[in-house]
């Protein structure tokens, strides 16, 4: 009896027990509980980031669109920029009012110069219209050359130094105040301004922006764009410019590669338009009384004239055809 009843109350106990484990949830509404709180914290929540996603997505494209879009704009309207902007892109302290004085002043002095030497009246005034005109803005544009190929040179090195600064845990600024202080011009002198730029509360994005305005580059306008989405839109700032500074390696070779598969084109061009004037120059040196009907003469100076306009032509032409942009 006493071994009958223990397997009794242990198998009351066993069925109780599962009874307990399975329908007691069911029964209390534990089940529907937990059921509704996985819900909550699982199925629902992914549902939310599924739909956020999206939209978080598109937001920062359109967030990247709407930069490119800002910094093209302004590259177009920077086309034909006023002189003062000139004057501060070739890299001069002149002023708009020194500048034109002094192309008044080159004018001045070479017609003084045509007219000491018994040159007539409309050549006179043709020479220094051309050379008040031309020459100092021809100068202007040899400056901003030459320091645009300067800065081209320079900007990788400069970029390399932000990349190794933030991988090493600098802030941008003090990469850029390194930069401002230990590179070689005009590199030194442009990030010393987005330094002092921003010391006095402009916005980053904006100070680099403006580089664009003082170097008219592409290189430039690349270090603009990618320092205003990484603000904007966040990312690795030191894959971003380690990437620029790879891209403008590659293209400071293609131009070199460039330029010299062009100097034969080049040096052909040269000979063919210098040809006609060394001719000029050695027949006059044999035989000036030949070659002078062409300044002694209505006939001659209208020929030499219609030659001079047409050798320009085609040097001009074959500038166009031996310089490639990219």
């Amino acid at each position: 009896m006493s071994s009958a009843f223990i397997i009794a109350m242990l198998a009351t106990v066993a069925v109780g027990g599962v009874a307990y484990v399975f329908l007691y949830p069911i029964l209390s509404g534990e089940a529907r509980a937990e059921k509704r709180m996985r819900g909550i914290t699982v199925a629902e929540i992914e549902a939310r980031r599924a739909r956020k996603t999206p939209d978080s997505g598109t937001s920062r494209r359109q967030l990247v669109e709407d930069s490119l879009k800002k910094l093209e704009e302004r590259q177009r309207s920077r086309k034909h920029p006023p002189l003062s902007v000139r004057l501060q892109q070739a890299g001069v302290n002149w002023s708009k009012r020194q500048f034109i004085i002094g192309s008044v002043a080159v004018g001045l002095f070479v017609a003084v110069l045509a007219k000491f030497l018994n040159v007539d009246i409309l050549p006179v005034a043709g020479l220094a219209f051309a050379a008040g005109l031309g020459a100092p803005r021809w100068l202007l544009n040899y400056l901003k050359k030459r320091r645009e190929a300067r800065f081209t040179t320079e900007l990788p090195n400069a970029i390399d130094v932000i990349v190794r600064g933030v991988k090493a845990g600098l802030p941008l600024g003090d990469c850029i105040r390194i930069i401002a202080s230990e590179t070689q011009e005009p590199v030194k002198s442009e990030f010393r301004m987005i330094a002092e730029s921003t010391a006095v509360g402009m916005p980053l994005p904006e100070a680099c922006t403006k580089l664009y305005d003082r170097i008219p580059l592409a290189e430039a306008n690349f270090f603009a764009i990618v320092i205003t989405i990484q603000q904007k839109a966040g990312g690795s700032l030191a894959e971003a410019l380690a990437n620029l500074s790879r891209v403008l390696r590659d293209r400071k070779k293609m131009k070199a590669k460039i330029h010299a598969m062009s100097m034969e084109a080049k040096a052909s061009a040269v000979i063919i338009a210098a040809l006609p004037i060394v001719v000029m120059v050695l027949v006059y040196l044999t035989s000036p009384a030949y070659i002078e009907l062409l300044w002694t003469t209505p006939l001659g100076r209208t020929m030499l004239v219609s030659c001079a306009g047409w050798m320009m032509c085609g040097v001009l032409v074959m500038r166009r055809m031996i310089n490639f942009d990219f």
